[in-house]
């Protein structure tokens, strides 16, 4: 009895440090946001992929629509949590339209929980030209590539 306490422990153990060092499966979105893509085939593309829900969690009045990624999905934007996919293109049937004046050009990105500081220094230490906006102080930003 005295040995199997030891032996099971250690067979727990080593079944613990490999389940802990398996890597999680998760997506990277940061060759995407290099901005060299458009909104219709970065959104089309996760949705086809099935990381982000077909519909809009909520669409901005300007036509921006919010996609949420989907459960277990695990969205990844230069090391930060995705809590939002977004685009829009104009005259694009991919995208709902919003209640006001829809915005030129077309934009798409992602909205990740992380301060505009970090994510920022992430962004420059991979060459990405995405643009930075805040969206919730010391909470979330939004990581956008525009055209117009």
């Amino acid at each position: 009895m005295r040995k199997c306490l030891p032996n099971a422990l250690g067979v727990l153990t080593t079944l613990g440090v490999l389940l802990h060092s398996l890597p999680a499966v998760s997506h990277e979105l940061d060759a995407q946001l290099d901005c060299t893509s458009n909104a219709h085939s970065f959104i089309a593309s996760l949705q086809s992929d099935q990381f982000i829900e077909t519909q809009p969690m909520h669409v901005e009045s300007n036509s921006v629509n919010a996609f949420r990624p989907t459960r277990g999905s695990q969205l990844t934007a230069f090391g930060f949590r995705v809590y939002a996919v977004l685009g829009y293109a104009r005259d694009d049937e991919l995208f709902h339209k919003g209640s006001g004046e829809a915005m030129a050009g077309s934009l798409y990105g992602v909205v990740v929980f992380g301060t505009s500081e970090s994510v920022k220094v992430h962004l420059q230490d991979a060459g990405s030209d995405a643009a930075v906006h805040e969206v919730l102080p010391l909470v979330m930003t939004a990581v956008l590539c525009k055209a117009n």
